[in-house]
């Protein structure tokens, strides 16, 4: 099983993408929004490791923007635990939420669960080839605290 691991923190990707590696995974990294995003549209991997903290776009703006495309599983990986933020990444469309540091085993499980729980990967061809990336710059990087 494909899985792209997407952290601004390169470390963090290796690490992962390592760790991933020992449970069978075939792991895509990307320390990038916009390089991300264009992975899933190309490559299709069968779930998405996400950050919420990454410089170019925030990791619930990655998430909308995937959903535009794609019901690829997405696992939120982040060190933030407060309620408001995990329910903000739950809304954005995300599938689960674990707060870093995350036994690696314990990641693999949620990976399996929800790759066996949504099947194949379903991309809608209209809206991907239809579909941009936006520039950095029109992106808010801060967080919206929702209502």
């Amino acid at each position: 099983m494909k899985v792209l691991s997407i952290d601004d923190d390169v470390a963090m990707t290796e690490l992962t993408a390592m760790l991933l590696r020992t449970h069978g995974f075939e792991v895509l990294t990307s320390n990038s929004a916009r390089e991300a995003i264009q992975i899933v549209r190309d490559k299709q991997p069968h779930a998405v490791i996400l950050d919420l903290m990454m410089p170019d776009m925030d990791g619930r703006q990655i998430c909308r923007s995937i959903r535009e495309f794609s019901n690829i599983p997405i696992i939120i990986l982040s060190a933030l635990n407060d309620p408001d933020t995990i329910a903000s990444a739950l809304d954005s469309g995300a599938d689960d939420y674990l707060v870093k540091p995350v036994p690696s085993d314990v990641l693999a499980a949620h990976l399996n669960r929800l790759i066996k729980r949504t099947g194949r990967l379903t991309m809608n061809p209209a809206k991907l080839a239809n579909s941009w990336i936006p520039a950095a710059t029109s992106m808010p990087t801060t967080p919206v605290k929702s209502l």
